[in-house]
């Protein structure tokens, strides 16, 4: 690798955005041939976006053997410097160190790249990857419009590239167990599941108008979404609450448990969707909603129906099937405390999972490693279980193997999930409720709501555009 390419902790001090940025116009990528993993082989991971999710990935891969953190990616020199020292502290080799993904890409001795930027950025980034040889684990959503998920998919297709989606809960072994459960019939006909999001949020206030900071590279972190002028709001996490650039808890932590109420209701696409919310109690930036409903409708053999329902409510809340409460165990509940909780030494605030119901009972599970079922009329404490499991894992043993089958969270599943998502959100958006085509994936008789499934009304900043993969 050559010290043009290369960024290590002294060179990127030195060179600011560094030799290796070069033109912004993209690279051209030449995918490498097909390695195969022999039994000792280290599968060299480079992580890209380090400041939140990404120091989870750096923790997983640090610990698996014949795993090589090989290198690390952000557009943000101090969140840089900081991961260093993490790594150096957990006892691991120094990384390379790179501000901008494509040069990062031009080093095939990396095998995998594993997504943790903000939402706006996975699709893009991901395309690159699979075009330059590498596989992919993307954190979710996997994509900030339906279409540009779409090509996503494609070009894993295209380059045969491994690809995995970070809904995590997909490897809990609790939570397979349960879609296995209800699978076999122990609440009997499942007819209606339900997401449920309740996280304790507080505002985000109203952010200035700002210099950037020194050492972040604000042009390349906005990358295809709209140049805005800088403030704190359009930064590290907030991002989230922008239409521009995030989904809203919906596809923040709602993703996941949207995957899971659809897995386990065992349905694809929808045929009608509706969606109610708002933005309530804050006067801020924020611009997606922090209580939103949506209902989807499911067409079936014989002429049945089966409904999803999925909520997001922040700041007080109340528990639902026990979800979220030490008595069911597991879950989310350590990292539940919201702010205001903590600081008044409450339990925990946050309902973070799902409830399935059934002719003979239902069953819910409390975020990624258990579940719990009642059963009969009576509500008799049915099977249940509290074991998890690891979804970085999964995804080295098939870069491994070679095997997408053996993918537990493939980006297959993980797009149709997406596109309830984007239909949620922009049912919201429109007021109105929409007719969906299963087969065509395509909204009737709406050419606004085609249009903000296809680009979300914002389309894509020159020269960071969304290819269409053929």
């Amino acid at each position: 690798m050559s010290k043009e390419t290369e960024i290590n902790r002294r060179d990127f001090i030195k060179t600011g955005t560094g030799a290796g940025l070069a033109a912004l116009g993209g690279i051209s990528f030449f995918t490498q041939p097909e390695r195969i993993f022999g039994a000792n082989d280290r599968v060299r991971v480079a992580v890209v976006g380090i400041h939140g999710q990404g120091k989870a990935h750096l923790h997983q891969y640090s610990k698996m053997p014949n795993v090589e953190i090989a290198a690390i990616c952000d557009v943000d020199e101090n969140v840089l410097h900081d991961r260093l020292a993490d790594l150096k502290e957990m006892g691991v080799k120094e990384p390379a160190t790179f501000i901008d993904l494509r040069k990062l890409l031009e080093d095939k001795s990396i095998d995998a790249i594993s997504i943790a930027t903000p939402n706006f950025w996975h699709s893009l980034q991901a395309i690159w990857s699979c075009q330059a040889g590498k596989d992919v684990y993307c954190e979710k959503p996997l994509c900030h419009n339906v279409w540009e998920g779409q090509q996503f998919l494609r070009a894993v297709q295209k380059y045969n590239r491994i690809a995995q989606h970070g809904t995590n809960s997909r490897s809990g072994a609790a939570i397979i167990e349960a879609v296995q459960k209800m699978n076999s019939g122990v609440i009997g006909d499942v007819y209606l599941s339900r997401g449920l999001c309740y996280k304790w949020r507080k505002s985000i206030g109203h952010a200035p108008v700002e210099p950037v900071p020194a050492g972040f590279h604000y042009d390349l972190w906005t990358g295809p979404a709209p140049m805005k002028p800088f403030t704190k709001n359009r930064y590290h996490y907030n991002w989230h609450w922008v239409w521009d650039t995030g989904n809203g808890d919906f596809g923040n932590q709602g993703i996941h448990e949207l995957d899971v109420a659809r897995w386990g209701l065992g349905v694809k696409y929808p045929t009608r969707v509706a969606a109610i919310g708002a933005h309530v109690m804050f006067d801020d930036d924020q611009t997606t909603p922090n209580v939103l409903n949506v209902a989807y409708e499911f067409d079936m053999p014989e002429g049945k129906k089966r409904l999803l329902e999925f909520e997001v409510r922040h700041w007080c809340t109340n528990h639902e099937a026990q979800i979220g409460t030490p008595q069911f165990g597991g879950g989310d509940v350590p990292a539940a405390l919201g702010n205001a909780a903590e600081a008044k030494g409450k339990g925990p605030q946050n309902t973070v999972g799902n409830i399935f119901y059934g002719s003979n009972g239902y069953l819910a599970m409390n975020g990624y490693d258990s579940y719990k079922s009642w059963i009969g009329p009576e509500q008799e404490p049915g099977p249940h279980a509290n074991e998890g499991g690891n979804n970085w894992a999964n995804f080295i043993d098939c870069v491994r193997s070679r095997k997408k089958e053996d993918l537990n969270a493939p980006i297959e599943e993980g797009l149709i999930s997406c596109t309830l998502l984007h239909l949620g959100n922009v049912a919201y958006r429109l007021g109105r409720a929409l007719k969906f085509d299963p087969v065509k994936l395509e909204v009737v008789g709406d050419p606004e709501a085609n249009r903000l499934l296809r680009d979300g009304d914002r389309g894509y900043r020159k020269p960071y555009v969304v290819p269409e993969v053929v």
